[in-house]
């Protein structure tokens, strides 16, 4: 009997251990992260801690610097800024990041980023 309740120790023990690795596993960081930049000017660093800076050239020519933290739920990206919350669709085809921004004006800026780091 004391052989029986080892072995169901020990069965529990590798189960669980077996469980922790395989959850531990199913876990991919976010595509976002890095530093995202065009040729134009345009960039915006996506940190792990779901913060964020950014430089975007305006339809005016006017460069903005943006920071604050950001929040992701599928396909939408929400930035904080000083001026309220930005949501916006964002998309990754190859190397490069699709999304539309809003200038302080609330002028829509097609974005097309490169992954640089």
């Amino acid at each position: 009997m004391k052989n029986i309740k080892i072995n169901i120790a020990a069965l529990v023990f590798f189960f669980t251990l077996f469980a922790a690795a395989a959850l531990a596993s199913c876990y991919q960081p976010s595509p976002l992260y890095g530093t995202w930049s065009d040729n134009q000017g345009n960039k915006i660093i996506l940190s792990s801690d779901n913060t964020y800076t950014a430089i975007v050239i305006d339809t005016n020519g006017n460069t903005s610097n943006y920071s604050g933290g950001y929040t992701v739920l599928e396909n939408i990206i929400s930035f904080s800024r000083n001026d309220g919350n930005m949501n916006t669709e964002w998309d990754i085809r190859g190397g490069m990041l699709y999304l539309k921004w809003l200038d302080a004006s609330g002028q829509e800026i097609n974005l097309t980023l490169y992954h640089t780091a």
